[in-house]
């Protein structure tokens, strides 16, 4: 570990730009004692992006603007607080910084908004403080504050195992067109969890693995056979949860989607369109059902937290 002053660190803001993510695969493995659950996570990140902005500061305080920005904590248990807390405690500093949060990745919404915003603090405050922290050290943080966190630092493709956040990365062999219907309220990801383990009671889960046909269609770059091998085990647990959900994913269906599915624990509905062209018509039609709150476009896959100044 390296140390420094304790007093307050210096240096010009620092932004971080950090995508969205979408399952496409979510294979979920029976409870393990600690209460987790073995993943098969295919994550792929979208072209939607929150981002952190790092300044120098006497103490440390998180502010937002963006999308939904009431529904997210403004304090400490925030990640992006925890990310700056972790770093600054492995390198003997105070976590003297003002985390802005730009927010445009949907809230409590199964798109990793809040990973993201752990991942690009970590980022930005690393930068700030010039910690000199390795990725391999960047990447431990990430898995200590959440299973998403990972991959929102690393994004393009990767197969997440564990609880998802030992990561493989993935070869993608084109660009992906998406659809994202934004429901009214949240979903909590425990909540949905326990909803999977009452489900799936007393049945024989498999153990999770990622399916060759979808891995194939990711590195092909072929929407076609990728829509045909999406599944999402939480699927069914949000959709008990919320039902209403099921009306979106059949607006979105006939409305020409490729596919459609739960985005991880919900309540985002995630539609694979053929092109950018077919994500328009889509996204009309579905804000016109009236079944989602909003409907965002976005491409894939995209790149991790980045530096923008």
């Amino acid at each position: 570990m390296t140390t420094s002053t304790n007093g307050p660190v210096t240096g010009a803001p620092v932004t971080v730009r950090v995508p969205a993510k979408v399952n496409v695969q979510l294979a979920v493995g029976a409870a393990r004692a600690d209460g987790f659950h073995d993943l098969a996570n295919v994550f792929l990140a979208v072209g939607l992006y929150d981002e952190v902005t790092a300044t120098p500061a006497d103490t440390l305080r998180i502010t937002a603007e963006g999308h939904d920005v009431d529904q997210i904590p403004l304090d400490r248990t925030n990640l992006a607080a925890r990310a700056a807390e972790l770093l600054a405690a492995r390198h003997g500093i105070e976590p003297n910084v003002h985390l802005h949060i730009t927010k445009d990745i949907p809230v409590a919404g199964g798109m990793a908004g809040g990973s993201a915003d752990a991942a690009g603090a970590l980022l930005a405050c690393d930068t700030l403080w010039s910690t000199g922290a390795s990725r391999d050290e960047l990447l431990d943080i990430c898995a200590e504050l959440g299973s998403d966190v990972p991959f929102s630092l690393v994004g393009g493709a990767a197969l997440g195992r564990g609880r998802g956040e030992l990561l493989t990365p993935l070869t993608v062999g084109g660009t992906f067109h998406w659809v994202f219907a934004v429901a009214d309220g949240g979903l909590s990801t425990p909540a949905v969890y326990r909803e999977f383990d009452r489900l799936t009671e007393g049945t024989d889960v498999p153990e999770p693995e990622a399916a060759p046909e979808l891995l194939a269609a990711l590195e092909s770059g072929d929407a076609t056979a990728l829509a045909a091998a999406l599944s999402n085990d939480l699927q069914a647990a949000a959709l008990s949860l919320r039902p209403d959900l099921t009306a979106t994913l059949a607006a979105g269906t006939a409305a020409g989607a490729l596919a459609a599915l739960v985005s991880g624990s919900g309540p985002t509905t995630a539609f694979l369109v053929k092109d950018a062209e077919a994500a328009e018509s889509v996204a009309r039609a579905l804000l016109t059902s009236g079944t989602c709150r909003a409907v965002r476009v976005a491409d894939s896959p995209a790149p991790g937290a980045t530096p923008l100044r």
